[in-house]
């Protein structure tokens, strides 16, 4: 047996000693699928968070707080007679060899692009076999929101429901601005939202047009906004001032400096 066979039989076993009517962990005994998800969703995202970050000493950790995950739904499976691990490599693996005929089969050899191509075909087939129809058909509802709006315009583009071009859609954005803008003076809450999503809607479809990843774009908004306002809070921490202490003109102008230094870096 190779270490990581060892090391997954292991973990397997790990986990059904955890989940062990007889001595196990309360807490593990007590939980379900329904429970588990949004802890499945958070290791995901915390892999991606350590690859964006470049931290590969944590990457390892990360990684295997995901693939517990995966043993813990498998488990909970299991002892519903549902499904096994064996069952969840096994349609991995099978899924991996029918989508790549020019690696275990006798197609012939593809460019990324062409594989591409011929991943959505296969793709496309899978969810025909499941009965799933429509061209929108199978856009998993649990993506973050940013990311399922980007994967709906695309799915929409293939079949030609589509702007011809970024330009297009920047007009669109602008109607939408303004239509959001009309409904400011009410405040209606339904419309507000209903106006607020047009409007990230349209930012996913402007993202896609330019060939960005929407959700990409927003984390480095993030990252952008938490390390120039930590620098706000670190020059008024230098002058004696909290940022309530200090009021919005403060804060202001410590947050054009921060800029301006960046411009200069």
């Amino acid at each position: 047996m190779s270490d990581a066979e060892a090391e997954l039989r292991r973990l397997l076993d790990i986990m059904a000693a955890l989940r062990s009517r007889d001595g196990g962990c309360p807490w593990d005994i007590a939980q379900s699928f329904d429970t588990i998800a949004p802890y499945t969703i958070e290791e995901a995202y915390e892999v991606a968070d350590a690859i964006a970050r470049r931290d590969f000493a944590a990457l390892p950790d990360e990684l295997g707080d995901l693939l517990f995950q995966v043993v813990y739904h498998a488990q909970m499976a299991a002892e519903e007679g549902r499904f096994g691990f064996a069952d969840v490599a096994r349609a991995i693996s099978d899924k991996m060899i029918r989508r790549h005929p020019h690696v275990f089969g006798e197609a012939a050899a593809r460019d990324a692009g062409a594989q591409t191509a011929a991943w959505e075909v296969q793709k496309q087939a899978e969810r025909t076999a499941r009965a799933e129809t429509g061209t929108l058909a199978g856009i998993a509802t649990g993506l973050p929101a940013l990311t399922r709006a980007f994967k709906i315009t695309n799915r929409a583009a293939r079949v030609g429901f589509d702007w011809s071009s970024a330009e297009q859609v920047l007009e669109k954005l602008d109607e939408e601005v303004a239509e959001l803008r009309a409904e400011l003076p009410g405040a209606d809450r339904a419309r507000l939202e209903d106006e607020v999503g047009d409007l990230l809607f349209v930012l996913a479809n402007l993202a896609r047009k330019l060939d960005l990843d929407p959700e990409a774009c927003l984390r480095h908004a993030n990252a952008k906004f938490t390390r120039r306002f930590g620098a706000v809070e670190a020059a008024l921490a230098a002058r004696g001032m909290s940022p309530a202490d200090a009021g919005l003109d403060a804060m202001e102008a410590e947050w054009g400096a921060v800029k301006q230094r960046e411009r200069e870096a």
